[in-house]
């Protein structure tokens, strides 16, 4: 008989058991929120009072940021049951609002440089307001399964959790229970959602190479370039590190590593952004 046991809450070991180093990373990674901040809350508000960056690209990219600005926020030492499981709860729906913003901006950018007549008529307010709806109705609902999921995991006595947050393969790994549905619905589901965004992304450029093959000009091909390299930078920062966090299956050495690719896409990445897509700013000029 398994010993099942009533959590009340769990402890998240961190990245390091060593005191030195806890005190590095607790330097860095402040000087990395406090940049991720400003330059996320920066980038939200430059659009929004800026009438020159009214395109649909900034307004999507005004909505990454905020989910970037979540993703950073939702680190603490000592977490009840239920916290942990409301931070699964968040944490996994900004994932999923997040790669469908990537491919809803992969879109975007095919709209205006395959068909740059019909851009403003085809990428119109309420046609982005329903693409950036999407990923956030989907990515919430689709959340909400999955910490019901999680909620079915059960833990005999074990409440240490070998990450920095509540996430769901050191969760799986450490329970005694109801880890088998868990794990399998996490892999088939999650590699269903991550492949098909990043079909759309993949078509997206295909069309938008071919377009750009068909310019005339090398100006305008370089220009073209230059929107699509900062939005494909960031795909594939945040692609390649979420499948090889999640879409694998889980070992003790896997949880371990899994532990520092994470901080990629929770702190690196959000940081990045901005200064990423700042180039873009650059190169586009309004465009409706």
């Amino acid at each position: 008989m398994l010993n099942f046991t009533y959590v009340t809450e769990f402890i998240l070991l961190g990245l390091t058991s060593h005191w030195e180093w806890q005190v590095l990373f607790f330097v860095v990674f402040l000087v990395v929120y406090i940049i991720t901040m400003v330059g996320n809350i920066g980038m939200i508000m430059l659009i929004k009072v800026s009438p020159q960056l009214s395109s649909p690209v900034y307004f999507f990219l005004s909505h990454l940021s905020f989910v970037d600005v979540w993703f950073s926020s939702n680190k603490k030492k000592k977490i009840s049951y239920a916290g942990c499981l409301v931070q699964c709860f968040f944490f996994i729906a900004l994932v999923h609002v997040e790669i469908f913003i990537l491919a809803a901006m992969a879109f975007d950018r095919y709209m205006a440089i395959g068909n740059p007549l019909l851009y403003c008529s085809k990428m119109s307010r309420v046609v982005c307001i329903r693409l950036i709806s999407f990923p956030y109705i989907y990515g919430f609902l689709k959340s909400l399964a999955a910490t019901l999921w999680t909620y079915g995991l059960y833990f005999c006595g074990k409440i240490e959790i070998n990450h920095f947050y509540c996430a769901d393969p050191p969760l799986i790994k450490m329970a005694c229970a109801g880890n088998f549905v868990k794990e399998y619905t996490m892999l088939i589901i999650g590699g269903i959602n991550v492949t098909y965004s990043l079909t759309v992304v993949m078509i997206s450029y295909l069309f938008i190479l071919i377009a750009i093959l068909q310019m005339h000009s090398a100006e305008g091909r370089r220009k073209a370039f230059s929107t699509c390299g900062s939005h494909l930078t960031a795909v594939i920062i945040f692609y390649g590190t979420l499948i090889f966090m999640y879409l694998r299956r889980l070992t003790e050495e896997s949880v371990k590593q899994g532990k520092m690719v994470a901080v990629f896409y929770t702190t690196v990445i959000p940081m990045l952004n901005p200064m990423i897509y700042k180039a873009m700013t650059k190169v586009i000029s309004r465009s409706c």
